[in-house]
C-alpha cells in the first residue's frame, strides 16, 4: 500500500531523490529550459511537496506550486527508478489534482520536456485530461518545453 505524505524536505531518500531528479533534468534539458526547483525553490511557502511510501521505502515525489489563488502548477513529479511503471506517478498526480480542487484552483498547469525522454511523463497527463497550452506564469516559448494545463 502506497502512503502519500506532506514532506519536509529532511528525509535523506527524499533530499537524494530530488538532487537526481535536477541533476538527470540537467542532463537532458540546456540551462535555459531546465525549470526544476532546487531543495529552496520547493522550501518556498508557495510550494506543498509530498512524498509517497511504501512501508519504509521511498517511491516518489510530487509538489504543488501556486501561482495565485486560482492555479497552481505541478512540480517535481519524480518516481525512484526501481518503481518506475508501477502507477505510482499517476497515483501522485491524482493526489495533486485533488489537492488543487480543494484549495478551489480552477487551472492546474506544468511544464515539461519536449524531447523523446518527457514522452511517457507527457502521455500520463494526456491521460489525465491535461491539454496543450501557451506558456503560463513566468515561462516564455521554448521548443524544449510543452505546456499543459487541466480546467478543474
Amino acid at each position: 500500500m502506497i502512503r502519500i505524505v506532506r514532506d519536509d524536505l529532511t528525509h535523506p531518500d527524499v533530499v537524494a531523490l530530488l538532487l537526481a531528479h535536477a541533476a538527470n533534468l540537467a542532463s537532458i534539458s540546456p540551462p535555459e529550459s531546465t525549470h526544476v526547483l532546487n531543495l529552496d525553490g520547493l522550501r518556498d511557502p508557495s510550494v506543498t511537496l509530498w512524498s509517497a511510501w511504501e512501508g519504509e521505502d521511498l517511491v516518489g515525489v510530487g509538489a504543488l506550486k501556486e501561482l495565485d489563488p486560482l492555479h497552481g502548477e505541478v512540480k517535481s513529479m519524480r518516481t525512484v527508478e526501481k518503481h518506475l511503471r508501477r502507477g505510482f506517478a499517476g497515483l501522485m498526480l491524482d493526489h495533486i489534482v485533488a489537492e488543487a480542487r480543494t484549495r478551489g484552483y480552477a487551472r492546474l498547469s506544468l511544464e515539461t520536456g519536449s524531447m523523446i525522454e518527457f514522452a511517457p511523463a507527457r502521455a500520463m497527463y494526456q491521460r489525465a485530461g491535461f491539454e496543450d497550452c501557451p506558456p503560463f506564469g513566468s515561462y516564455v516559448p521554448d521548443e524544449n518545453s510543452v505546456f499543459l494545463t487541466l480546467a478543474l
